[in-house]
């Protein structure tokens, strides 16, 4: 199959995550070891709108990028082609198709085919071009751990990494002051990085989207601590955890894109002060789990996602996304991967264990 394809092109969207330049290395040395041309479209799919910002990769292009943070294309996840954002002098901002414009350049290039590389808007988007005819291999990449048909994305391990080692160092400052400390962590709508963060960091109390949490619940665990001469306590939120009865706490929302959560932490942390009367404080880690190096497994869970990209194309499977499956990486439809969001089982191994260990999830449970 590989005497059709002749020109490649890679894109990276969304939120950046630890292991994009690993991904983008790995794909353009198995094109190259293949005497495949290969182009980077910048900026997610704004190079195919404006090709004046593609650029040619070859190996000299990706040396030495494997452990940078990041990605050399740049990202963003306010372009997305079908929806795409503009405004006009004295207008709101509308939202236009600009998908065929998408389409028309990537087929006067020369493209044969297109590693689109992201989460889970990403990869919607990258079926939708599917539909369209464009021949794609998604490759997954977000923190949050939430696209469906991969044991693992790239990016996760880093961020709870980061988590666990910031959740360690307010152990001692929080023991010292006899302080409630309340980590905020990303995850969105799924609270993989909050659980595996928490877990791994001892923490006290972790309240996660996917269960509702009580005040008086989170509170008992506190207290009772404090009985026991536990004079302080560790709590990690979720941004996207919720109250019972209640809905996620939202910074703000922009035209083009979802919304803005955040805000979790500071609530929490002022009801427990508030019930228990104990000093508490809001660390809210943000971005910090974004950045960075990536560790050893998102580099090579990274490398061998970027080089099995190659792989399918060379071999003709499109629309698939390549998936975990331990010990193998698979390919999964694109259909597939992005029908269903991948939240935490409540009822999981890590669950479990969290609950025999006395962890409080504010359900009483």
């Amino acid at each position: 199959m590989s005497r059709s394809i002749r020109r490649i092109a890679i894109n990276t969207g969304g939120g950046d995550a630890p292991g994009l330049n690993a991904v983008i290395r790995s794909a353009v040395l198995a094109a190259d070891g293949r005497g495949w041309d290969v182009l980077g479209i910048r900026r997610g799919y704004a190079g195919l709108l404006d090709t004046s910002k593609i650029v040619q990769l070859d190996s000299d292009a990706v040396r030495g990028i494997t452990h940078l943070g990041g990605t050399i294309l740049g990202t963003t996840n306010k372009g997305d082609p079908f929806e795409f954002p503009v405004t006009l002098p004295g207008q709101p901002t509308t939202l236009i198709d600009r998908s065929d414009e998408v389409v028309e350049n990537f087929h006067r290039l020369g493209i044969d085919a297109l590693i689109a590389i992201g989460g889970d808007g990403s990869m919607r988007i990258a079926s939708a071009f599917a539909a369209k005819g464009i021949p794609v291999v998604g490759v997954p990449k977000t923190i949050d751990n939430d696209l469906t048909g991969t044991v693992a994305t790239f990016g996760f391990d880093t961020a709870v990494t980061v988590a666990t080692e910031a959740i360690d160092r307010l152990h001692s400052t929080a023991e010292a002051h006899e302080r409630v400390m309340v980590v905020e962590v990303m995850g969105r709508y799924a609270g993989w990085i909050a659980l595996h963060s928490g877990v791994a960091g001892t923490a006290d109390v972790i309240l996660i989207p996917e269960i509702p949490f009580a005040m008086e619940h989170v509170c008992e665990k506190i207290t009772d601590r404090e009985a026991r001469g536990r004079r302080f306590s560790i709590v990690v939120v979720a941004e996207g955890a919720a109250p019972e009865g209640g809905t996620m706490t939202i910074k703000g929302e922009e035209v083009g894109r979802e919304v803005l959560l955040g805000g979790i932490g500071e609530l929490v942390a002022a009801e427990i002060q508030r019930r228990t009367g104990k000093e508490t404080r809001t660390v809210v880690l943000g971005h910090i789990q974004r950045g960075g190096q990536p560790t050893t497994f998102d580099r090579l869970l990274a490398l061998r996602f970027g080089a099995a990209a190659v792989r399918l194309i060379d071999e003709g499977r499109f629309n698939n996304m390549v998936a975990l499956d331990p010990p193998v990486v698979r390919a999964v439809p694109l259909e597939v991967a992005t029908s269903r969001m991948k939240c935490v089982p409540v009822d999981s191994d890590t669950m479990l264990t969290a609950r025999d260990l006395g962890i409080s999830f504010g359900d009483g449970g």
